[in-house]
This record gives C-alpha cells, structure tokens and sequence, in this order.
C-alpha cells in the first residue's frame, strides 16, 4: 500500500493539463492506479485523478458505492464493500442540456464545499487498465463525480465554477492555512 500526498489549491501542478496514457501500461503506470486507489480510500474520497498527485498522465480512480449514502463503513473496514472504477484516457462524447446541483468538495481544496452545477446526463468513453475501450451512459450522482475528476485532468476545480469572489477567498484561505 502506497499513499501519495495529495496536493493543495493553489499548487500549479493542478492546474496542469494531463496528457494521454499509452498502452500497454508499464509497470509504473500500473503502480500509480494502485497508489491513486490506496490514497483515494486513505483520504477517504469517492475519486481522484493523477494530476492531483502531481503526475499529468490522464487517469483516475472512483468508487461512488464506498462513500455512498447506502454503504457505510467503519475508517478501518478493509472488508467493506468497494466498486473501484479505474478510467483511463477518459472522454465525454455528450453531456445533457439538463443541469443537476450538488454539493461538491475535494481533496485538494479540504474544508471547502460548495454546490456546482453540471450537466445531469454524460456519455463517455474510456479505457480500462487491460487497453479495453468502453463507452457508457452515467447520470446522478456518478455524472457528477466523473466530471468533477476528469476537470483535473484538464487542469480545473470545482471552485472554478465559483464567482470569482468565492474563488479567491478560498485560494487566501487555502494559502494562509497551508503556506504554499
């Protein structure tokens, strides 16, 4: 098990755009979805991209079930109930015209949530760690969390769908607490 530290708003290397994974995956890009995987769970979060583990390769994690509504689990339960999702190279082919609100935080912005609207409905295609190409229909809850991870790997946060106002009391905030 390997965590890797999770960067912090403002650091620069989040707002890098990630570049394309080649395949067949090299034993570090196989360690990497590993290490995102075991830092996601750690954290505890419902995704996270590599950009905000500072490598700029288009891949992340989720698992929407283990931190579901439905599904608790104790901070310790290494048996608990996990639906990890690895998406490589991952593409929204349409997004709908019909928006949905929810809450959203992140791991690098701790301590901030706020409600973001996003289109409700998406179709994407990706790849899994095998080089497998998909492509699926998401909505709700998912919709939401794929977006907001995949905003990372174009250099975006959830706060950048913030007034500017917001936006910047955050970014101060985020600078005193943290020093960067």
């Amino acid at each position: 098990m390997a965590i890797r530290e999770i960067l912090i708003h403002p650091d620069d290397h989040l707002r890098e755009v990630a570049r394309d994974v080649e395949f067949p995956l090299n034993d570090e890009i196989k360690q990497l979805i590993k290490d995102l995987a075991d830092t996601m769970y750690d954290a505890p979060g419902v995704g996270l991209a590599s950009t905000q583990v500072g490598v700029p390769l288009r891949v992340a994690v989720t698992d929407i079930l283990w931190r579901s509504e439905e599904v608790r689990h104790d901070e310790n339960d290494a048996g608990g109930q996990r639906d990890l999702k690895v998406w490589i190279n991952p593409e929204f082919l349409w997004k709908s015209d019909e928006m949905a609100t929810w809450e959203e935080g992140c791991l690098s912005v701790p301590e901030y949530y706020a409600d973001v609207s996003r289109p409700a409905a998406v179709r994407l295609r990706w790849f899994d760690e095998e080089g497998a190409r998909h492509e699926s229909d998401f909505e709700g809850f998912q919709a939401v969390a794929l977006q907001h991870e995949f905003d990372h790997l174009d250099g975006k946060l959830f706060i950048d769908y913030l007034s500017v106002l917001k936006r910047n009391m955050i970014t101060k905030k985020l600078k005193k607490l943290f020093k960067s």
